[in-house]
């Protein structure tokens, strides 16, 4: 087997290796059944108990009570920008949408396309650089809920506070960032992830919200297309991604074992903090992306003086095991994803790397 090298990539992205090997050693017979966890029933007892312990681990962490439930539904969170407003906002109640970034931007396009998305802020004309901050939210006093990205992976930059709605529910995509540090999640009403960043593997969209508006979606939507489907029937009205939910429970149970939330975002701050410090003292070498009071702690990005430079670095880097530092095809530049699962050893390296790679080519 090859060495593992350090895999910055955004999603899917890296994963705890304590995981992958427990399921590596369990993968050909899952807890004494004879069967692999990718041949199981989503009806066996053994299933059952994955299912419901990935919830209340989940819960747990966020320190909700029975008042929210947990939903799973195949795909994306793309997909869960549709979702959202044909089950939850209507031409009289529209979506109210911040725009921080290309994600913010698409699911307040697929409101637009039902005829119920309205904007409550947006830094598009600053390139989102930053998120918006409260006093520049405008919520439509109508407004079925207030919609924002919690991180944005492509820009950068995170939210670190939470909006004030006056009254109005708040909906958030954390896809990139659940569960990776003390969060107030019982002042939003829904959330949800697709996990393949910080959770586990694609294909599967984490949905934790209050169980009355579970249960509200309009009848006259197609019964795969309502959430109350899936509350209902805790997720099993049809066959789940089975394989995915195990792989999150795992990583769920992984996060607790290492110390909890309090304990992530300790070990995330320290690996943002070495990244932003090289950027901000390398005299303008590297330009960072995202201003100060909106860095995200999971996606750090940052341009070098050309491109011709930018892919010598993407380069040399891979050769040294630091893989996956390509910025998104829409703007260019690096990004270094360091998720909960990313050690405090590859942010080390690829610090020292940068150190190394700017004296060079300075």
């Amino acid at each position: 087997m090859n060495e593992r090298i350090y895999n910055f990539n955004p999603g899917p992205a890296v994963l705890p290796e304590e995981v992958l090997r427990e399921v590596q050693e369990e993968l050909p017979d899952f807890r004494g059944t004879g069967m692999s966890i990718l041949e199981i029933s989503h009806r066996a007892p053994a299933y059952a108990e994955v299912h419901a312990r990935a919830k209340a681990d989940i819960l747990e962490l966020m320190g909700l009570g029975a008042d929210y439930d947990v939903v799973f539904t195949a795909g994306g969170a793309s997909q869960t920008f549709a979702l959202l407003p044909l089950n939850f906002a209507t031409v009289a109640h529209p979506g109210s949408y911040a725009l921080s970034g290309s994600f913010a931007e698409k699911a307040y396009e697929e409101a637009v396309r039902l005829g119920v998305g309205t904007v409550a802020a947006s830094t598009k004309e600053e390139d989102y650089a930053r998120v918006p901050a409260q006093e520049e939210l405008n919520i439509a006093p109508n407004a079925a809920y207030l919609h924002i990205c919690l991180n944005n992976t492509i820009y950068g930059t995170e939210y670190h506070y939470t909006p004030e709605t006056n009254g109005i529910p708040l909906f958030a995509d954390m896809s990139s960032d659940i569960l990776s540090r003390p969060w107030d999640f019982a002042r939003y009403d829904f959330i949800y992830a697709g996990v393949q960043k910080n959770l586990g593997p694609a294909g599967v969209v984490l949905n934790v919200a209050k169980k009355s508006l579970l249960e509200s979606s309009p009848a006259e939507l197609p019964t795969m297309l309502r959430y109350s489907t899936f509350q209902k029937n805790d997720s099993l009205y049809n066959t789940p991604p089975v394989f995915a939910i195990y792989m999150v429970g795992k990583v769920a149970a992984w996060i607790k074992a290492q110390g909890g939330l309090a304990e992530m975002g300790r070990r995330n701050a320290e690996k943002a903090a070495l990244l932003y410090g090289v950027i901000d003292g390398s005299d303008g070498f590297y330009r960072g992306h995202a201003e100060k009071g909106s860095r995200s702690r999971m996606n750090v990005t940052f341009r070098l003086g050309s491109p011709t430079l930018e892919e010598q670095f993407v380069a040399e880097a891979k050769e040294r095991g630091l893989a996956g530092l390509k910025g998104h095809r829409s703007v260019g530049g690096m990004r270094a994803s360091i998720y909960n699962a990313m050690p405090l050893a590859g942010v080390e390296k690829l610090a020292a790397f940068m150190e190394e790679f700017r004296k060079k080519n300075r």
